[in-house]
């Protein structure tokens, strides 16, 4: 080792250092280290489950090594009645650990329908508030890939296209920021022997065990598809090979963005020429959700059904205005505007 490792290696805490000596979390360390190659600040998203907890150690270790700034964020979101108390334990579980952590608490009222989706989105939202706070545009995910393959077979069931069955990927651009899922082809059960070994607690969800919710059915169809002979590795592959058919038609969208649409900065407005409705239709689908999101300044894309009518109405009529995802939309003749919603 050279004496730059090791000054390097000498300025992990002798307690971090010494869990990561064992044998299996050295070997998940260095594949982590070398699958990540970020050489800016980051922040890490905690929940206080196996799998955010191996992602904290893992990036505290990494942000030691590489001198990184890393910032570790819980969000309470405040849905079940236990969650400020849980968001706190785990503060202090990590705080033992010298891993110092800031809890980030969801205010307004607490979604009813649909509660797993839009705590995720509201989460989404704090994390993104924060990080333009601390200037910091990396956001660490826990998702692997168990999680994955979850939501595979949720989309398909929702009759999603490509990008959909291959929205969990492993680096995703949302405007400024990275969202970076490092763990996305780990085993859960390898997450968890870290969260075991290094901090002995982890937060079991009582939510996982309420069939419910959409998330846990699909979790128990894989598991019945497992004991049935599921072949995990071709699934892997499959999921694969149709990102790479994604990353093909990412490549036209970007292409009609730069060529057919003129951003206005100042007025935030997106002009379209009519060369842009002139692609093959998920291009122009695709395209115009982007659009639609970066005007509307969001996280989230717009919903299938809306974009898809508009869409047709924009390419049938001479004349068309509609709203959609905070936007205003309006063609006139062969120019189509989109601007802010006031």
């Amino acid at each position: 080792m050279s004496p730059k490792n090791l000054s390097v290696t000498k300025k992990i805490p002798k307690l971090l250092k010494s869990k990561l000596k064992n044998k299996r979390i050295n070997i998940i360390y260095k594949k982590f280290e070398n699958s990540l190659k970020i050489n800016e600040n980051f922040i890490v998203a905690v929940s206080g489950g196996p799998d955010s907890l191996a992602l904290a150690f893992l990036a505290k270790i990494y942000s030691i090594k590489k001198k990184l700034i890393s910032k570790f964020l819980i969000v309470d979101h405040k849905i079940r009645p236990d969650s400020t108390k849980e968001a706190h334990t785990v503060k202090k579980i990590l705080s033992k650990h010298l891993i110092n952590a800031e809890i980030l608490t969801c205010r307004g009222n607490k979604p009813i329908k649909n509660i797993q989706s839009l705590a995720r989105k509201k989460r989404y939202e704090i994390l993104f508030a924060e990080s333009d706070r601390l200037k910091i545009d990396n956001i660490l995910l826990g998702h692997h890939k168990n999680d994955l393959f979850e939501n595979f077979f949720i989309r398909m069931l929702r009759g999603s296209g490509l990008k959909g069955l291959v929205s969990l990927d492993k680096e995703v651009k949302s405007g400024k920021k990275n969202l970076l899922r490092p763990l996305i082809d780990y085993k859960k059960e390898d997450l968890i022997f870290i969260a075991k070994f290094v901090f002995n607690f982890y937060v079991e969800d009582p939510t996982n065990k309420d069939e419910n919710f959409k998330r846990i059915k699909i979790r128990k169809l894989i598991e019945d598809l497992r004991e049935n002979g599921l072949d995990e590795k071709k699934l892997f592959k499959t999921i694969k090979n149709l990102k790479y058919s994604n990353n093909v038609v990412e490549f036209y969208v970007s292409e009609n963005l730069k060529k057919n649409s003129i951003y206005s900065k100042r007025k935030n407005k997106l002009v379209l020429n009519r060369y842009f409705f002139e692609q093959p239709y998920e291009v122009i689908f695709r395209s115009l959700s982007e659009a639609i999101k970066m005007v509307g300044k969001k996280y989230y894309l717009v919903r299938g059904k809306k974009l898809d009518k508009i869409i047709k109405d924009i390419i049938k009529d001479q004349f068309f205005k509609g709203t959609l995802g905070g936007c205003i939309i309006e063609k006139v003749n062969q120019t189509t505007i989109i601007s802010k919603e006031h």
